[in-house]
């Protein structure tokens, strides 16, 4: 018995690195000083920390989740690794970071070359659009261990920002206004919900299947948010993504911050922002009281009214904002406009407040805060 023989095709997988070498360059810069297929890839620090005080390097790892599946029965790969890119980088950006470098784990049963360059093809678009080096990766065959067709794909992104101003929760202050970013769907998140929820991923959804609408890839905040950080001061910063609003809000507070002014409330209007119509959709599937009729103006309706579906949505959900911004009152508009000019619809959608009891059905505290809707 050869390796072939046993599931693991050499051959093919030759012929992935060579479609992945061509996507790879396409995203390298003066930094990168080689090539996919060394043992390692190597990132020149000089320049990106030229004019730093004290460069501070900040990771982090993610990645796609049960959304894969999605991608699998719909036969639409190159998706998945935007999704990939933007779960990372997002993440970094939360501290003020620019990312730098980016590298993938692709693992299947056995490995069709054109898929897997398919899935690396989107991972490539997001290093890109965030000016990021897609610097290496792996791609492991396991025969026996995933099931044929199938793929999983995680990421490791390093940035860098200047210690002095990194995004870190200790500048919020009681009156900051909560500025939310849209996001394009349900990002990366909550999909082992929306699979076991979602019967049918070709019914009609707005002139399209449903489940390519899913596949909307999951929005790059690190353009538009570095460059409004050359314009005013951003105190804080939270990536919405597993857990929704009630786990990803207090995360922007710092335990410094909170020590300083005591307990603070992160207060979200609802009504600041309309929910897109995916996550009417959603709702109306998780909801067992929602039958017959309009599924879209069913779910709406219990966005609206149900307090229970309420809570269950903004647990798992972005709910179409994707990034907050904790900025001073008087930057709203500031940022506000630089963000519609550059392609980022946002909302100012709440404000700090000193901390209270809650007493509020739609509230939940954290270890770093408390969240409430008003």
């Amino acid at each position: 018995m050869d390796y072939k023989e046993a599931g693991v095709d050499i051959a093919e997988g030759y012929r992935a690195v060579e479609r992945y070498r061509e996507l790879s360059a396409r995203t390298a810069n003066e930094a990168v000083l080689n090539g996919i297929g060394g043992f390692a890839g190597l990132y020149a620090l000089g320049a990106a920390a030229s004019g730093m005080e004290a460069p501070v390097l900040v990771s982090g790892a993610d990645g796609v989740g049960t959304k894969l599946d999605i991608a699998f029965k719909m036969r639409k790969y190159d998706t998945v690794g935007i999704d990939c890119v933007a779960m990372c980088v997002n993440d970094v950006l939360c501290h003020g970071a620019r990312p730098l470098f980016f590298l993938d784990y692709l693992a299947c049963g056995k490995l069709d070359a054109d898929v897997a360059a398919e899935i690396v093809r989107g991972v490539a678009r997001g290093c890109r659009e965030t000016g990021t080096a897609l610097l290496g990766g792996e791609t492991a065959e396991m025969p026996g261990f995933y099931e044929g067709g199938k793929y999983d794909i995680a990421g490791f992104c390093v940035g860098i920002v200047d210690r002095k101003n990194i995004v870190d929760g200790s500048a919020v202050r009681e009156g900051d206004a909560l500025v939310g970013l849209a996001s394009s769907g349900p990002h990366s998140n909550g999909f082992s919900l929306i699979r076991a929820s979602v019967p049918d991923l070709w019914e009609d959804f707005g002139g399209m299947p449903l489940g390519m609408a899913l596949l909307e890839p999951t929005r790059l905040y690190v353009r538009p948010v570095l460059g409004l950080m050359e314009h005013i001061a951003i105190h804080g910063m939270a990536h919405i993504t597993g857990g929704g609003f009630y786990e990803n809000i207090p995360r922007l507070f710092a335990p410094s911050a909170l020590a300083r002014g005591g307990a603070l409330d992160a207060v979200v209007r609802r009504g600041a922002w309309a929910i897109p119509p995916i996550f009417a959709r959603i709702a109306a599937a998780l909801s067992a009281a929602a039958g017959g009729g309009n599924a879209e103006a069913r779910g709406a309706e219990l966005l609206k009214s149900d307090a229970e579906t309420q809570k269950r949505m903004f647990n798992t959900f972005n709910m179409g904002i994707g990034f907050v911004l904790a900025v001073a009152p008087g930057d709203v508009r500031r940022a506000l406009e630089y963000l519609d000019a550059a392609g980022f619809p946002a909302w100012e959608i709440g404000l700090i407040e000193r901390g209270r009891a809650q007493t509020a059905p739609l509230a939940a505290a954290g270890p770093k805060g408390t969240l409430r809707f008003v």
